[in-house]
This record gives structure tokens, sequence and C-alpha cells, in this order.
């Protein structure tokens, strides 16, 4: 049996705050279809999407109360998964249950746990504070990207390739000529590009707002087993940005989070915060709709390469300088599955 591509004791994105509430939400997480709704004291649950009695998905129901009612033949579901009503019958199997997933709405995002749900601890979700902080203003969307999520951490983890995909926007020939450090630790890969007394590219000399030379940073951070910040921005040439001193600039972060739905696909929700200009509501729609034009260049080539990997599936990659800090984040996803693969499985 080949190993899993994705661990599953970890907290996925399931979904936006705006995407769920009093109504029925499916959603494909880590090979496992999951329903998703709010309860009437606006908390969380997530139950596997298929009814005891003959597997119509329950998505396919009502809410009544904080209880799922079967579209097919009525049974009834509380928010922990067991049936709470059978028609015609006063007994109630007490089998008739569906699995529940540990659920937790933070920073805007709706997070499920899918593996033992003993292990789950809320205080572990990923840090994604800069999507509702006072400080940042910030906004974002959700794709669905015909691709292994690893894929898209590739992506992200090595911005060189911002230079040919993105050249209209945020890529310039610095990012791809410029030296980066890469770090890590047990949870943590870390690369970091600093490129000096530069040309911004397009979308940057927007934000910065001023004519003249620029030093760039992007700090790009992973958190096994999906989740990567990057801290980047602009400041005047000179003026101390990579001693700390970012007062001559902008500063956005980037945020990404990837849940696995099967082999190759995921749902790739991303944000983009900033510091600057906070209250301009058009700002920030432009960012949103500008960085969604950037990131569908990623999508197209993302998409193109999992069907060239589908139709070679014995090519051997070799990696480059440049894909440090993907192997690393590999390294780091590996490590997780092996954790699992040998613990015990307990019975569902």
């Amino acid at each position: 049996m080949d190993h899993p591509s994705f661990p599953l004791n970890a907290w996925y994105a399931a979904a936006y705050d705006v995407e769920i509430g009093r109504t029925l939400l499916s959603r494909m997480i880590c090979g496992k279809k999951i329903v998703l709704y709010i309860k009437q004291d606006n908390t969380p649950v997530a139950l596997a999407d298929a009814c005891w009695h003959r597997l119509l998905p329950l998505s396919l129901g009502r809410l009544e109360g904080d209880n799922v009612i079967c579209g097919y033949h009525g049974l009834e579901f509380d928010d922990t998964g067991r049936c709470v009503y059978m028609p015609s019958q006063h007994t109630i199997n007490p089998s008739a249950c569906v699995k529940s997933y540990p659920a937790v709405e933070k920073h805007r995002l709706i997070w499920i746990w899918p593996g033992d749900p003993a292990l789950a601890d809320p205080a572990e979700v990923p840090d994604w504070h800069w999507n509702q902080d006072p400080d940042w203003a910030a906004d974002g969307k959700l794709i669905e990207v015909k691709c292994d999520y690893r894929l898209v951490i590739d992506n992200l983890m090595d911005l060189t390739h911002e230079t040919f995909v993105h050249s209209t926007s945020i890529g310039n020939r610095a990012v791809a000529e410029t030296p980066f450090e890469t770090t890590h630790t047990d949870k943590f890969a870390i690369v970091t590009r600093w490129m000096h007394d530069i040309e911004p590219p397009p979308f940057w000399r927007k934000q910065y707002g001023r004519p003249g030379n620029v030093d760039r940073w992007q700090i790009i951070r992973f958190e096994a087993p999906c989740t990567i910040t990057i801290d980047v921005g602009v400041a005047a040439a000179g003026t101390g940005a990579p001693q700390g001193d970012r007062s001559q600039g902008v500063n956005g972060f980037v945020l990404n989070t990837i849940t696995p739905s099967t082999e190759n696909t995921c749902l790739y929700f991303w944000s983009m915060a900033r510091n600057f200009d906070l209250n301009n509501q058009s700002r920030t729609h432009q960012l949103r709709e500008g960085v969604s034009g950037v990131f569908r260049e990623d999508e197209i080539i993302l998409e193109a390469q999992q069907k060239a990997i589908e139709a070679n599936p014995d090519h051997q990659f070799y990696n480059l300088n440049i894909d440090a800090g993907s192997m690393w984040a590999r390294k780091l996803i590996d490590k997780m599955i092996a954790r699992e693969t040998a613990m015990p499985v307990a019975a569902e």
C-alpha cells in the first residue's frame, strides 16, 4: 500500500468564515467528505458527509436547530454525530452515528482536525493573526487547484519563479539573481532573500508610491504541514530596512494555507495583509484582485505540472539550489507522516 501524501494529525483550513453559516457546506478534506455548519451559538461543526442509514450526503439535507436532518429518510443527527431520531420507530439503534471532527474558528477561517481527536489542540492552529489584526488590513480568497498540495508548497517556498511567471507584476531579474538563506527547525523552514538597491517591480512601485530604488525583502516561513506566511515589502534603499527599520517603506504579509482534498487536488486559502493605508477599502479590494490575478498565473503552471507528472510517473526529479526551502518543507511533512504511520491505528 502506498504511503499517504499528507498527515492527518494537523489543523487544516476547511472554509472561510464568510462561506459557512446556517446552511450545510460540503468539502473534501484529506480524502474525507465532510459537512460543515455553524451552530446557533456560533461554534463550527464538522461531520462526515454521509448518512449512517444509506450514505446519502448529509449536505443534501437541512439544519433544524443544531441538528442535521438527512434529506432521504429524515434521520436526525446532533452536533456530535449521534442519531437522535429515526422515522417510524421509538428505539434508536445505538450504532447510528456519523463521525465528527474537531473544528474551531480562528483568524477568519474554519479549521478541522481529520486525525486522532485526542491530539487536537486548538492552541496549535497555525498563526494567521494578520488576517484579523486591527493593525493590518487583509482580504483573500479560496482557489480549488487540481494538483498535489505539495506542488503549491514548492511554488511558494521558491519565489525565483516570480521573475518568469509574474514578470508583469511582482517579478524582476533581481528575484532570480539574488542569493538567499535557508534555515529550519523541527517544525519550520524559513527562506530569507534581501534584494538591495533595486528598481521595484510594477506591483511594488504602485504600493510604494515614490520614485527611486528600494531594498526589497521576502521572508518565507513554512509551518508543517501546509501553512506558509511570506513577509514582503520594499523600503527606500539604504534607509535601514535590512537592519529592522522599515519606516521608510511598505510591508505586507501573504498568508497561505493549503488543504489536501485528494492526492491530486487541494484547497488553497490565501490572504494579502498590509500595514499601510488601513482604512482604504478600495485599496484592499484592488490588492485582493491584483494578487488573485498573480495566483491565477500560478494555478495554470501548477495544474499543467500535475498533468505532466501523471503522464510521466517514472520521471526522476533533480533539485537545484533554489529548491532548498521546498526540500526542507517536504522533509518536515514526511516526518509527520512517518510518525503517524508508525503509530498503532485506533479503530473508528
